[in-house]
């Protein structure tokens, strides 16, 4: 996989051309026909569409090119197609994004928004920087043209993937943002401790997009292996499973800190994990 993402690099098959240009060799400086204005055509059926990587997408996606950027331009895009119950994870774009819906019914929403519905024919425009997710409906397949700038050399922020359960959220619902500010395991003690919990640490910390969450739930199992935090390590081993850390991984975590932390940490934590795994939901096989 390319540092630029398949995504942000292709366009469809559907577009006639693009305008390209080079410089003009000693052989062909005296020729029209190869002159630096040349009209470049890319044929329709030259350009193959590949799978989407399970990295950045869940469910079956294909990305058919069309152009990468070319000095001084910097735009790029691609036709993707999503078939039912696919979506792209959490990203950004330095300079926005415009979509163009080319058939079937999809979904996009923004961080902290409703989700929306979007159909053949429609444009979605999506600001600079702002952490969004597009993809099909869960009954009906879908394709868009994707059309985004680069900046210096990137032109998307990958993040967490989307989860089922924000996927499957009812169309137009309750914003998340909204839905954050409910009471949680603190409240009734310390409001104040409850409200930085929520608001700080989960609603700030654990959304920069400089580290994924499945990367900031491996570093937090560590910490309180290490620390021997018994309390609050299995909420966080259970969190980590659903940010996309496999119990394997997490088996391998504790085998590590032995050897750093100590045997009795490491002991403790076997025993919280297995709780921990027997309480974990069965993974949805794909």
């Amino acid at each position: 996989m390319s540092a630029r993402p398949l995504l942000l690099r292709w366009l469809s098959a559907g577009l006639l051309s693009t305008i390209a240009v080079s410089p003009l060799s000693a052989q062909t400086a005296t020729s029209h026909s190869q002159a630096s204005d040349s009209i470049l055509i890319s044929r329709n059926g030259t350009r193959a569409a590949q799978s989407g990587s399970s990295e950045y997408f869940t469910g079956a996606v294909q990305i058919r090119p069309l152009f990468d950027a070319a000095a001084p331009a910097r735009t790029s895009g691609g036709l993707v197609s999503f078939e039912a119950g696919a979506r792209s994870a959490w990203h950004t774009h330095p300079l926005g994004q415009v979509l163009i819906v080319t058939a079937g019914v999809g979904r996009v929403q923004k961080w902290g928004g409703p989700i929306e519905e979007i159909r053949e024919g429609d444009v979605v425009r999506i600001p600079a920087g702002v952490k969004h997710w597009h993809g099909a409906s869960p009954q009906t397949a879908m394709s868009h043209i994707a059309l985004q700038e680069g900046q210096d050399g990137q032109a998307v922020q990958w993040l967490e993937k989307v989860t089922d359960t924000q996927y499957n959220a009812p169309v137009g619902g309750k914003p998340m943002a909204q839905e954050s500010k409910s009471a949680g395991p603190y409240a009734d003690i310390s409001p104040a401790l409850d409200g930085y919990t929520r608001e700080v640490l989960f609603g700030q910390v654990w959304e920069r997009p400089e580290l994924s969450k499945r990367d900031r739930s491996l570093i937090t199992v560590a910490a309180l292996i290490a620390g021997y935090r018994t309390n609050e390590l299995p909420y966080h081993l259970k969190f980590a499973m659903q940010n996309g850390v496999s119990q394997q991984e997490l088996s391998e975590v504790i085998t590590h800190l032995a050897f750093y932390a100590g045997w009795p940490a490491a002991n403790t934590a076997v025993e919280i994990a297995r709780k921990a795994f027997e309480d974990a939901p069965t993974p949805t096989k794909k």
